[in-house]
């Protein structure tokens, strides 16, 4: 067996301490934040567009600070930063839809059609913005605010409303914004359900 070449030992030596250095992606936090719905559909529960109403729920716009898993935070109020280990398990635009779909069907007793299943028949469309999905470190509260709008079924006119809720945190951390923003949004999807059932 050859010895090792001296200017080898040296590069292999030079790169031991760096390996530990290097990262190929961001650390994980410990866990993954979800939204928990209040208003789940009962397992085994058929519904039939053929004898009920239909609501297809779109997927929100956002801005570009909900355009991430992590949980932003009003530091004052032209100023946002992130809470610290905390991150969605997805890009809470799609947690807040999945909510909207199981309150709606739970609330209202409609269907719930997905964008690819309403093509022959969406009913009433449900559509909007998710201004804010986040907390709000001056009044220390959790704060969602959704801008809906809504065509129901065989109409051609729009309707808009705006629904927000507030739930108090006891922190700014990962524990108080995933339960605080779960609160929230279960309180606005309460409101958006009892409007689009009307």
């Amino acid at each position: 067996m050859k010895p090792l070449n001296a200017t080898l030992v040296l590069v292999l030596a030079a790169a031991m301490p760096l390996a530990g250095c290097v990262s190929f992606g961001a650390k994980p936090p410990p866990s993954l934040l979800t939204l928990s719905s209040t208003a789940e559909v009962p397992v085994g529960q058929q519904q039939s567009s053929a004898s009920a109403k239909t609501v297809t729920i779109a997927v929100p716009a956002v801005p570009q600070s909900l355009a991430t898993t992590r949980v932003p935070v009003q530091a004052t109020p032209t100023t946002i930063a992130y809470v610290k280990d905390a991150a969605w398990a997805e890009v809470p635009a799609r947690l807040f839809a999945r909510l909207l779909a199981d309150t709606v069907t739970a609330r209202t007793g409609r269907v719930v059609l997905s964008q690819a299943q309403s093509i022959a028949d969406p009913g009433a469309r449900l559509g909007g913005e998710l201004r804010q999905f986040g907390l709000d470190a001056g009044a220390r509260q959790a704060v969602v605010i959704y801008d809906a709008s809504l065509m129901r079924a065989d109409s051609q006119n729009v309707e808009k409303r705006r629904f927000e809720a507030r739930v108090p945190v006891a922190a700014i951390d990962a524990d108080a914004a995933g339960t605080g923003l779960s609160q929230a949004a279960n309180q606005v999807a309460g409101q958006v359900a009892d409007w689009v059932g009307r």
